[in-house]
C-alpha cells in the first residue's frame, strides 16, 4: 500500500470515527423491567481515558486482570483496535492477533 493511499484511507476512517462520535446512538428499549446496568457503556470515550504503554500487562499494578483496551493512532486520531480479556497478563504475554495488527499498522 502507497504512503499515499495509506493516508487516504486513515483519513476515511477518522471521519467516520468522527461522525460515529458526534451522531445520538440509538436508543436501547427493553421488554421487561430491568435494574439498570452500574455503568453506561455510550459514556466510555477512549479518546478520553488516560494513555498507557503498549506494555500495561507488564505494569506492577496490573497482576493480570480483567481488561478492556483501545489502541488509538494518537497521530490522527483513530481509534484502531477494542479488545477485551478476562487475564491481560496471560494474553499479551504471548502470541496475540493485535500485536500482528499493529507491527503490519507500524511498518
Amino acid at each position: 500500500m502507497s504512503g499515499d493511499v495509506l493516508l487516504k484511507w486513515k483519513a476515511q476512517i477518522l471521519h467516520y470515527q468522527q461522525w460515529v462520535r458526534e451522531s445520538k446512538p440509538p436508543e436501547q428499549t427493553a421488554l421487561f423491567d430491568i435494574t439498570p446496568n452500574r455503568f453506561d457503556p455510550d459514556a466510555i470515550d477512549p479518546f478520553t481515558l488516560p494513555l498507557q504503554s503498549m506494555a500495561f500487562y507488564r505494569m506492577p499494578t496490573d497482576a493480570g486482570s480483567a481488561a478492556v483496551y483501545f489502541v488509538i493512532d494518537n497521530a490522527m486520531p483513530l481509534l484502531l483496535y477494542v479488545g477485551e480479556t478476562r487475564r491481560s497478563g496471560k494474553r499479551w504475554k504471548g502470541e496475540h492477533g493485535c500485536k500482528q495488527y499493529l507491527d503490519s499498522y507500524h511498518n
